[in-house]
């Protein structure tokens, strides 16, 4: 049994319409002149690298700009980005202007800035990073990975087909930087995937299996839940719900922006201390098989695993489908807790994502190695609360076919 449990975040967060226009005086705060800017092409034909840049170049910082990364960018990619840094300029501080990939990428570059050496020195288990990294200014424009909080920078490993994840409380910015102003372009389904993503986060953390009873030994990450997860998760939970569906049909929505885009800021600081479950860890195997997007896999999976727990884990779902404005009224607690479940499966539908696997090109050949791989993940598989076997997963996949 563990008797103690911690909590960690980014140092700073700045939240709010037009909080951009805060960078210069975050900037001044780290004492930083020479900037790195990582972005993707997306957000610069958006004309948001422009806006950024115009700020920096008029308050008179020396700035580079790499605007190439790619979804799930490559781990060599993060070498070339962190190599054209260097031939330009002694990098102080380092900005992520972007979805989850381009503030990961952002992420390993500031590690590099700080320890040099190459990406996958620090991979292989938790804390493997030596000390702190450069300044790093994460400033999201989707609401869903919460990247801009958590221990978590993720890349591709293309020669073995593997994502390499790089886990360690040193990794999360310096200030979270989150003007929901930056999220109105975003597309319908973008919005649906990096919603839903957040939504999963929120979800599996808050149901996540009590930090006491986690079966692991020394300083863990994902330590279970915990009381300051668990309040931060349900209120995601709350704003995600009610918000996700007109994000997505009322995309000049400034309101539900916001509002998602704090959901998925509170998801991303609960489950970067609680950790993520079985919906996450039966995503990384699909993931390899499929090119969907982490988030609608995620997301697809999510009402399975919820009615699979939800034996185990009543009294949380029960909560949850409250937060869904579910009429529970006359049912058991064991239908209002299976209710959460449905209630997500309604809002998958609602906001045009796929509910089976099969949508997304699973086969039912594909199970048993799915769940044999997904049983591998240990540090997702231990947060679930009921224990996953071979036999119990393939059946979950099979509802979800």
């Amino acid at each position: 049994m563990r008797n103690t449990w911690d909590f960690y975040s980014t140092e700073r967060i700045v939240f709010g319409n037009g909080a951009i226009g805060q960078l210069d005086s975050i900037l001044q705060r780290l004492k930083a002149k020479n900037i790195l800017l990582v972005t993707d092409p997306g957000i610069k034909n958006a004309g948001i690298v422009d806006r950024i840049s115009s700020l920096l170049e008029h308050a008179n910082y020396e700035t580079v700009i790499y605007d190439q990364v790619v979804p799930e960018p490559p781990v060599d990619s993060a070498m070339d980005c962190y190599e054209f840094a260097k031939s330009q300029m002694d990098i102080d501080a380092v900005i992520g202007l972007g979805g989850g990939s381009s503030i990961d990428m952002a992420k390993i570059v500031a590690l590099l800035v700080a320890h040099g050496g190459h990406p996958l020195d620090y991979y292989g288990g938790e804390n493997q990073v030596p000390g702190p990294i450069a300044p790093l200014v994460a400033i999201p424009t989707t609401a869903g990975t919460g990247s801009e909080v958590t221990s978590v920078a993720v890349l591709t490993d293309v020669e073995n087909n593997l994502k390499v994840g790089i886990s360690d409380n040193y990794l999360r910015p310096t200030v979270a930087l989150l003007d929901p102003e930056l999220t109105l372009g975003l597309p319908a389904y973008v919005t649906a995937c990096s919603g839903i993503d957040a939504l999963s986060h929120a979800i599996e953390a808050y149901t996540a299996k009590p930090s006491a009873y986690i079966q692991a030994e020394g300083n863990i990450l994902f330590q279970g839940s915990i009381p300051i997860s668990d309040a931060l998760a349900y209120r995601a939970i709350e704003l995600i719900a009610k918000n996700l569906p007109i994000a997505v049909q009322q995309g000049s929505n400034l309101e539900a922006r916001s509002n998602m885009l704090m959901g998925s800021l509170l998801a991303g600081m609960s489950f970067s201390n609680a950790g993520t479950a079985a919906a996450h860890a039966l995503a990384y195997p699909i993931g390899g098989l499929v090119k969907s997007p982490h988030g609608e896999v995620t997301g697809l999976l999510l009402p399975y695993v919820m009615e699979y727990n939800a034996a185990v884990e009543t009294e949380k779902m029960v909560r949850i489908s409250q937060a869904f404005y579910v009429n529970s009224d006359g049912l058991s607690d064991k239908e209002a807790a299976l209710a959460a479940s449905k209630a997500v499966l309604t809002l998958l539908g609602e906001i045009g994502l796929p509910t089976k696997l099969t949508e997304i090109g699973i086969k039912e050949e594909d199970i048993p190695e799915i769940a044999e791989k997904t049983l591998q993940i240990d540090r997702l598989i231990r947060n679930n609360p009921r224990m996953p076997t071979q036999h119990s997963l393939e059946e979950l996949l099979r509802k979800a076919l």
